[in-house]
């Protein structure tokens, strides 16, 4: 899965040259790459709560759309292959429509905390829930609030992880109440130590 292949245009190779990065990115470019998913994209997509897509418009403008739902609900069905349940929203069905036209997407996933960004290149399939219940099945979430539209299929034609560099650290409610659930039962102990004090002297005071 060669993603640099896919990125580096003829146009990008000029301005990498004309930069001083394209020696660089040509040894990238012959280097080792993975046949599908490692272990590592598998536990990091595994574990995402969102990412980004962008689509191609019939007009050739790019649209980019963000993608929510539980931890997990865009699961790796093989070492190529990714699916997701396509949630009802707004109803504007922009990336759905713009797959009539052009299936290619390139999806931006992140790990704000940990400052670590994965981007794929896909062809991205709508299947209606009708035609593959069996897969419909493995990819709804249970445990979350939503209705099921149809599902997503990515084939993904390539990856790469980019650097940390410029990432701002951001933290979901959940990561904050468990850094801060330690130090909060602390405090919450020593209020009914205080408590319980104020309580015996109030008794010996009588």
């Amino acid at each position: 899965m060669n993603y640099e292949e896919i990125a580096f245009t003829d146009a990008v190779k000029k301005l990498q040259e004309l930069h001083g990065s394209r020696t660089a990115y040509a040894r990238m470019e012959q280097g080792h790459h993975e046949d599908g998913f490692t272990q590592a994209e598998v536990n990091f997509i595994s574990s995402r709560d969102s990412f980004y897509m962008a689509s191609i418009s019939a007009t050739g403008y790019p649209y980019i759309q963000h993608r929510g739902g539980p931890k997990g609900f865009i699961k790796v069905l093989d070492d190529f292959t990714l699916g997701l349940v396509d949630f009802s929203g707004n109803r504007q069905y922009i990336s759905v429509g713009n797959a009539v036209t052009n299936a290619r997407v390139s999806l931006i996933m992140m790990d704000y905390p940990q400052r670590a960004r994965l981007k794929l290149f896909a062809d991205m399939k709508v299947v209606e829930i009708a035609d593959d219940p069996g897969l419909f099945k493995q990819l709804d979430p249970t445990d979350y609030k939503h209705k099921a539209e149809r599902m997503l299929v990515f084939s993904v034609k390539g990856y790469n992880w980019n650097c940390p560099q410029h990432i701002t650290p951001r933290y979901t409610l959940a990561e904050i109440e468990a850094a801060f659930a330690e130090r909060n039962g602390y405090v919450k102990q020593l209020e009914e130590e205080i408590r319980h004090l104020r309580a015996n002297d109030s008794t010996d005071g009588r």
